[in-house]
């Protein structure tokens, strides 16, 4: 069946770069692009007419929010407060028990990529938290999350996560590193096996990744084996690395190097390596120790830095800078990383913070990070059928409406929906030539019922920092709110 969806603007792609085609059409079979221009010369089966809008490669999505978001506790918590919302050494010897039950832990990835869908995201590799969890991520939790995402119709790359650390707080409130090697190790082949099974699966729309959990959580032994199952397996790697003090200086003091160089040492860094944050390098302005040239790491290792300027700008940081990078000439794509997934926000943010740091427009335009939402990002995933509209490229296409009053007047298509836009202006997503959304609704998808069951999934959720607390502090001190709360007012 051949599909031509018609829109106000079509960002396509000219086998270089995107280019803009005004009052244009896109005509698709199954779940594939076959024309983009002004005129399809043949019959089609069915038209579809976006009216006032761009229409526009899906966003790809390289550290999606998996769960519900648990930063909403955490990036406002003072320096004093940090601490009090990890885990405990007493809740650590404890057995840190599972917190939340098996329906949670299936149903949060359901809340997530619905999320992701409406945000316009149509490729996610998903992130999600270990701070409520026994240990890592379970494969029935990957398994079900699988299974979610082919019946939302997401194109999605997963694998479960694994640590054979994490960091515990004493009862002196210094924080140290609790080692379960033979965990991580369990993990390891746990993720190993849900690749195997899983890679391809659904018509190709679930493909497998490794997601060891953060750098300074995994032993020398497990990111060798790492690095060599995703060349065996041919899949990608997602690690974080290179995002905070901690991180950076429990590197340094083990190897006395940064964690890019570390990496680089294991032979860990290459074309299949993706790292979140990336922006604790050498020379970062914040970073105790300053030694060698990361950027020059990275880019001679063709490593992709996966930014995501929402979150860290959210917790006082910033990559010093996106335009920086790339001028090293490294491939850099995006990523959400919190709630609400939102790539319109993380582009602006995104740009103000590398203008701010350049002090110039070149390179740190909406066009430079929208090429790392869409091109950059396939190209990490070896993807060149991604990212792009254009004859040949999978069916990903999404519709942002230029008709509500708060887009204002239309220039530029791009600079158009960067300064006014949101995922809420979302209208239309395809998937591989299917329709997963339309209007802010998602087929067979009570999302009334899936905001309902969310919130009673955060306050389960919340309730479990209290218990891990290494200082046991009453509600209103461990989640300080913003005003305080009273019953009533009374005039005097």
């Amino acid at each position: 069946m051949k599909t031509k969806l018609k829109g106000r603007y079509v960002i396509g792609y000219d086998g270089c770069d995107h280019v803009i085609l005004e009052n244009a059409e896109i005509v698709y079979e199954g779940d594939t692009i076959l024309y983009v221009g002004k005129k399809y010369p043949q019959e089609v089966d069915e038209v579809l007419d976006a009216g006032n809008a761009i229409l526009s490669p899906g966003f790809i999505d390289l550290n999606a929010l998996g769960d519900i978001d648990h930063d909403l506790l955490h990036f406002e918590a003072g320096s004093d407060r940090q601490k009090n919302l990890l885990w405990s050494e007493e809740y650590v010897k404890s057995g840190h028990p599972e917190w939340m039950s098996k329906e949670d832990e299936a149903f949060k990835s359901l809340y997530a990529y619905s999320q992701l869908i409406l945000h316009g995201v149509t490729t996610a590799m998903p992130i999600t938290s270990v701070f409520y969890k026994s240990w890592a991520e379970t494969y029935e939790e990957l398994a079900a999350a699988a299974e979610h995402a082919a019946g939302l119709g997401l194109r999605i790359y997963l694998g479960s996560s694994y640590q054979s650390g994490i960091r515990a707080v004493q009862p002196n409130g210094k924080v140290k590193l609790h080692w379960d090697e033979k965990a991580g190790e369990a993990g390891l082949r746990r993720a190993v096996e849900f690749v195997e099974t899983f890679d391809g699966a659904y018509d190709g729309l679930v493909r497998g990744m490794l997601a060891p959990e953060r750098i300074e959580c995994q032993t020398t032994t497990s990111l060798k084996q790492t690095k060599s199952y995703s060349d065996k397996l041919g899949i990608p790697i997602k690690l974080h690395a290179a995002q905070g003090s901690f991180e950076f200086e429990t590197i340094w003091k083990a190897h006395q190097v940064t964690p890019i160089q570390y990496l680089y040492d294991l032979g860990f860094l290459g074309p299949s390596t993706g790292i979140p944050h990336a922006h604790y390098i050498s020379g970062y302005s914040r970073a105790k120790y300053d030694q060698g040239d990361d950027l020059a790491l990275l880019k001679e290792t063709k490593a992709t830095v996966i930014h995501c300027p929402l979150i860290i700008a959210r917790h006082g940081e910033a990559l010093e800078s996106f335009a920086t990078y790339k001028r090293a000439g490294i491939n850099i794509a995006l990523g959400t990383d919190t709630f609400p997934p939102d790539m319109f926000q993380n582009v602006r943010v995104g740009s103000m913070l590398s203008r701010i740091a350049e002090n110039e427009v070149d390179g740190s335009a909406y066009a430079d990070l929208f090429r790392s939402a869409t091109l950059d990002a396939a190209a990490f995933l070896g993807r060149g059928d991604l990212g792009r509209l254009a004859p040949g490229a999978k069916a990903d296409i999404i519709a942002i409406s230029l008709d509500s009053l708060h887009m204002g007047v239309t220039d530029d298509p791009i600079r158009t929906m960067f300064v006014s836009g949101s995922g809420r202006d979302v209208t239309l997503s395809i998937i591989n030539g299917r329709t997963v959304m339309k209007d802010q609704r998602i087929p067979d998808l009570d999302l009334n019922e899936i905001k309902t069951r969310g919130q009673r999934y955060f306050n389960r959720m919340r309730s479990g920092y209290m218990a891990r607390d290494y200082q046991k502090l009453p509600e209103h001190q461990l989640f300080k709110p913003s005003f305080k709360r009273v019953e009533s007012i009374h005039s005097k």
